[in-house]
């Protein structure tokens, strides 16, 4: 597998930093430079920005809707006010269309009504009960505003399956004159159902949410190396949105944090009570990603001593053998510590400063010298280590270039914009360009790169449960 970017860096250090050993083995006995203090982390990390075009299929909303409306939809059991009695059942799927930015609802409807007739004159009035069978048309305005839906409707039309009718003396007599005023009496109360219906079934926030939380959860990119990739949701922006070609568009950006952390598992940092919810007119059709990439100094050395441990480097008759790597910082300098036995067994220090050259693409260690302590003490017990012929080539050979890494970073992440489904019903595809390289920093905890790259995204709701 391809080496990490900066255990790779760590690691040419250590590989060029024994070009040359001596026959014998004094003792080192160089005092370790003391690191930094031991205060929480802090690092300056450029926001990035995601834009991220949303499309909803009606076809989804209809799902929704039949999902969540069901049953009795309307009851008016009180007789007197009108002489009518109603109720409206759901008989079937409802289906959505759309013509010209209007969604046209096609909702099957099963109605039982009591009619009272006559006069109360003498007693002269009766009742009859009427079941009833047809499709309602409605006519809806839809807003999206929020990761909600609403919709503003009115009746449109009434289709009977059968025409309404009652048998009085024998005799089949329509009522459908009866029937419509009634209904056409109930045309906005029961749109205003149907609208709080719809209203309670399409709020898609929490779907959104549950989305963030999923691609919070910080994922394993890199086994060997225990790197992990995060990202860390701060606001959230949305445009209103526009019904056509049978789906809702509109725009959504995310302004998050992206992290690449060494070692353990970092912990998830979503909390939806902090994300800001913020509309917007406008938002730029691209993306721009900055993303930290962390490696503490322990976990960097945890992985370089297993890595080199046992390892045996000669120069002519010398040789040294490495136990163990350690890193830190102090003085805004890496320092790099060296176990060594062999021609010479002890610790001896090194310090430099890593810096990145664009034209190449390489990482190399600008002023890479001994620690003083260190070179004092190899002038008296090693010489041949101490020499600036030794130093110089150490120098010139301690460079990388990270060009397949940063393709390997995009790599790492092209999967998550394929086709990539972080809950049911929600899909995002996407593209990168590649990721360039910005600048190091050292922290009294880990070593920063700063990566930063453009690109599109766009996510598609279609099939939610």
């Amino acid at each position: 597998m391809k080496p990490f970017l900066f255990f790779v860096l760590i690691s040419a250090i250590v590989l060029f930093c024994f070009t040359s050993c001596g026959s014998t083995a004094p003792k080192i006995e160089a005092i370790k430079p003391v690191p930094s203090d031991n205060t929480p982390m802090v690092y300056t990390n450029k926001t990035s920005f995601i834009s991220l075009p949303v499309e909803i299929t009606l076809q989804d909303i209809e799902k929704q809707l039949n999902k969540n409306l069901k049953g009795l939809i309307y009851n008016d059991s009180i007789l007197k006010d009108d002489n009518c009695e109603l109720k409206i059942w759901k008989s079937g799927q409802i289906t959505l269309e759309e013509e010209k930015g209007i969604i046209l609802s096609k909702l099957p409807l099963k109605i039982w009504t009591k009619i009272k007739y006559g006069t109360d004159f003498l007693g002269l009035n009766d009742t009859r009960e009427i079941y009833l069978d047809g499709v309602l048309t409605l006519k809806s305005k839809a807003h999206l505003t929020n990761w909600k839906l609403t919709t503003s409707s009115s009746i449109e039309n009434f289709e009977w399956n059968e025409s309404p009718a009652i048998v009085i003396s024998g005799k089949k007599v329509p009522i459908t004159y009866i029937i419509n005023p009634t209904l056409s009496y109930f045309k906005k109360t029961i749109a205003q159902q149907i609208d709080k219906a719809i209203d309670e079934t399409c709020d898609f926030k929490p779907h959104v949410f549950e989305a963030l939380d999923k691609i919070s959860e910080p994922f394993l990119a890199h086994e060997a190396y225990e790197t992990w990739f995060n990202i860390i949701p701060i606001e959230l922006y949305v445009t209103e949105a526009e019904l056509k070609n049978k789906k809702i568009t509109l725009d959504m950006g995310l302004k998050c944090n992206l992290q690449t952390m060494i070692g353990q598992k970092p912990a998830k940092q979503f909390d939806p009570n902090k994300i800001i919810l913020k509309p917007v007119s406008k938002m730029p059709d691209n993306i721009s990603l900055a993303l930290a990439g962390v490696s503490t100094y322990e976990s960097a050395s945890k992985v370089l001593t297993k890595n080199f441990k046992g390892q045996e480097f000669s120069s002519g008759k010398r040789k040294v053998i490495v136990q163990q790597v350690e890193l830190w910082e102090k003085d805004n300098k890496l320092i790099i510590g060296l176990d060594l036995t062999g021609s010479i067994n002890g610790t001896i220090y090194l310090t430099g400063y890593p810096s990145y050259n664009p034209a190449t693409q390489e990482i190399y260690f600008d002023q890479l010298d001994y620690m003083l302590n260190t070179k004092n003490v190899l002038l008296k017990s090693a010489n041949w280590l101490a020499q600036g012929t030794i130093l110089r080539k150490i120098q010139e050979n301690c460079r990388y270039s990270i060009k397949e890494n940063l393709e390997e970073g995009k790599q790492n992440l092209m999967p998550y914009l394929n086709n990539y489904s972080p809950m049911s019903g929600i899909f995002v595809n996407g593209t990168l360009n590649d990721f360039e390289f910005e600048k190091i920093e050292l922290t009294n905890k880990a070593i920063i790169a700063f990566l930063s790259t453009t690109g599109k995204i766009r996510i598609k709701i279609d099939g939610m449960d």
